[in-house]
Parts: C-alpha cells; sequence; structure tokens
C-alpha cells in the first residue's frame, strides 16, 4: 500500500511525498542522510498530512496533483 503524505518543515515550509511507509520516512526526513534534499537543515518535520493510494502510479499522480497547489490550496486539503 502507497501512501501520500505533507510535512511541515520546521520553517513552516510544506513538503509532499509518497511512500509505502509512513513512519519510516519522516524518520529518514529528520535523522537520515535518505531525507529527501529539500527537507534538509529545515528539519524537524512533521507530518500532517497522510492518504493510502493503492498503487505506485496513483500515489505519483496524486502527489503531482497536491504539488500544484498553492500553499492555502494544501493547507485547505489537510483540514478537509
Amino acid at each position: 500500500m502507497w501512501h501520500v503524505y505533507i510535512i511541515e518543515c520546521s520553517d513552516e515550509t510544506l513538503y509532499t511525498g509518497i511512500t509505502t511507509d509512513v513512519d519510516r520516512r519522516i524518520e529518514e526526513h529528520n535523522t537520515s542522510l535518505k531525507g529527501a534534499k529539500y527537507t534538509k537543515g529545515r528539519g524537524p518535520v512533521k507530518l500532517i498530512y497522510s492518504c493510502k493510494i493503492g498503487d505506485r502510479a496513483a500515489a505519483s499522480k496524486e502527489e503531482y496533483r497536491i504539488k500544484q497547489l498553492s500553499r492555502k490550496e494544501k493547507l485547505a486539503h489537510v483540514r478537509g
């Protein structure tokens, strides 16, 4: 099962990604060299949104869709 997630960095910027293990990925963003280049130096990050998606292709499409949104639209999406 794939997940689309949004994290908020310590500088209040938002990062969107996909993973099969949200907890592991958040840990990587916070402590590991495997974290995204964008989140390095912006930690700690906190998870603000996660949604299960069936397969990688669908998750990638949803990630792309979310990345096209403005910050205001992303926060409205998170709030539901």
